[in-house]
């Protein structure tokens, strides 16, 4: 007996020593050996991340294995970029790859400077189609002013009712509660222009009572920059929202260096009286937009075919003019004056064969060309590229104010620039700027590599975890146990933004693998089909 029981002793000692079965990779993802930069601005670490189920569970040392492996030796680990100001609402519905975006390290865009697509009855609609189709990037969005306005009051000038205010607060409500981050104003453009403070306070509150935003391309950036500033921060103070000033730029040649100074001060002073406001910018000296806005506000006052009209009409074009010389006017932010002239102003895209030869010309020489003053030239091109929106790009910013602007510790990079429908072209917007391909690569490449504007760590944290925190994103933009796994790893010596004045679609370099909640999207610098992507829905709390 004594010798069966020592047998069966045995037995169990061997099964005991036994190894255990092969249960296969622990992990999804391994990512080894990177220079680790948290999103946070701390140092870079060198450590391994395991991914499972879309998110981080392991910074450090893994002794698994993940189905997918990759080394990172001598390349840097970040968290995916998030751009601030997108502008791919609408495309997103057309192709959901956003290659344009994924090549650039991001991975979540905050779109709705022009609103969303869709009535704000429908947003929820959207925001499932969005999903039941696949978008290969995280998306959120607000809701804009203009388009409660709109809907309710047409497009033209003219002060509310409080019935039509009870009714544009409800559209707000509505969007709000679907899912939007709040709303925005872009009120250098008509019927936005027509919305005067104490209506975007009326329509803030009912975001505030959903912790939302008011987000907002200012009245002006240029010669009355400042006082933009402050009526957005009174906006934000009276309406008990969060402010986010769009591509923060001092766009008024004549006062370079000392504008954007002054709206960096006016800035701190509100947020050291505890106003929650902050501002995104994009790294370049020449913003780009309609060629709408060089008419003066009063030709769109009756609303769009009545302001088409009048840019047909030779008497109305003289006192255009006149406008035009004169600077800008209560209402209207003249980016020709801003600009420094004609000559400052490049025609992008007219939407017309008739006048493509003239594509990337300034508009004084374009006019020489075609013996025709330089206004009349763009508004002729204009008319002719209807009912599309001729663009033009206004070299109005100095290097010097994105410097200063790039210092300050509150603000993010949003590109201003949309998904282009397929990679290599022009973005939705049909606007070839070279922050469609080059925002986040650019960042880093120009202001960290070329000169010693930014560190790294910083850069990164204005791309990755302040965007995040300033969005409530508490699982995102950060490389942490729990995060979600959003991951760009790229090659520090070679990242260039390469896209330029002349080739503004070029790709970038030195980003070759990007992560979207754990699926790999970009590999070896191609689109792998993924669309992990998420619709990230803002929380009304009711």
């Amino acid at each position: 007996m004594k010798n069966i029981l020592l047998g069966s002793a045995a037995c169990l000692l061997l099964v005991s020593n036994a190894p255990a079965p092969d249960s296969g990779p622990e992990y999804d993802i391994v990512i080894r050996g990177g220079r680790v930069l948290d999103g946070a601005g701390n140092p870079w670490v060198s450590a391994d991340i395991a991914v499972k189920n879309g998110r981080v569970v392991h910074v450090g040392k893994i002794a698994g294995h993940g189905t997918r492996e990759i080394d990172a030796t001598g390349r840097y680990v970040s968290p995916g970029f998030i751009d601030m100001m997108d502008q791919s609402g609408g495309v997103l519905l057309q192709n959901g790859d956003a290659e344009n975006k994924l090549r650039m390290g991001v991975t979540t865009v905050i779109a709705g400077e022009g609103g969303t697509p869709v009535d704000a009855a429908e947003v929820s609609n959207y925001f499932k189609k969005l999903e039941t189709q696949g978008i290969s990037v995280n998306f959120g969005t607000y809701y804009a002013s203009h388009q409660a306005r709109e809907k309710i009051m047409g497009d033209a000038a003219g002060a509310p009712t409080a019935a039509q205010m009870e009714a544009m607060k409800g559209e707000v409500r509505t969007a709000m509660r679907a899912g939007v981050f709040g709303i925005t104003s872009a009120l250098i453009y008509p019927p936005s222009s027509f919305q005067t403070t104490a209506d975007l306070v009326s329509l803030a509150k009912v975001a505030g009572q959903c912790n939302g935003f008011y987000a907002t391309h200012m009245r002006d950036e240029s010669e009355k920059l400042v006082p933009a500033i402050e009526e957005a921060i009174e906006i934000g103070e009276k309406g008990g929202v969060k402010v986010e000033i769009f591509h923060l730029k001092a766009a008024f040649a004549p006062q370079w260096g000392k504008l954007m100074p002054q709206a960096v001060a006016a800035i701190n002073a509100a947020r050291a009286r505890g106003v929650d406001v902050a501002a995104d910018l994009y790294p370049y000296t020449a913003g780009g937009t309609g060629l709408e806005i060089t008419a003066p506000t009063w030709v769109w006052a009756d609303g769009v075919e009545k302001g088409v009209a009048r840019l047909r009409d030779p008497k109305q074009r003289e006192r255009m003019k006149k406008d035009l010389a004169a600077g800008s006017m209560p209402g209207w932010s003249n980016l020709v004056h801003a600009s420094g002239g004609w000559g400052n102003v490049r025609l992008a895209n007219g939407f017309s064969a008739k006048y493509a030869q003239y594509h990337g010309q300034t508009f004084d020489k374009i006019g020489a060309a075609l013996k025709r003053d330089p206004a009349d030239a763009a508004w002729d091109i204009l008319l002719e590229g209807l009912p599309n929106r001729s663009v033009a790009l206004y070299f109005m910013i100095s290097e010097q104010d994105i410097e200063t602007a790039l210092r300050q510790p509150w603000t993010s990079i949003g590109s201003d620039a949309a998904a282009s429908v397929k990679l290599g072209g022009m973005d939705a917007l049909g606007l070839p700027h070279p922050r469609a391909y080059g925002t986040f690569p650019r960042v880093i490449a120009e202001y960290v590599k070329r000169r010693p504007i930014l560190s790294l760590e910083d850069a990164v944290r204005k791309m990755t975890g302040w965007p995040a925190q300033r969005m409530g994103l508490s699982d995102r933009g950060l490389i942490r146990d729990g995060m979600h796994a959003d991951i760009v790893i790229f090659d520090l010596a070679k990242l260039d933004d390469v896209a330029s004045w002349e080739k503004p679609t070029a790709l970038p370099t030195g980003i070759d693998t990007v992560i979207v909640n754990g699926v790999v999207t970009i590999e070896g610098g191609k689109h792998t089909g993924a669309r992990k992507g998420e619709v990230l829905r803002h929380s009304c709390g009711d």
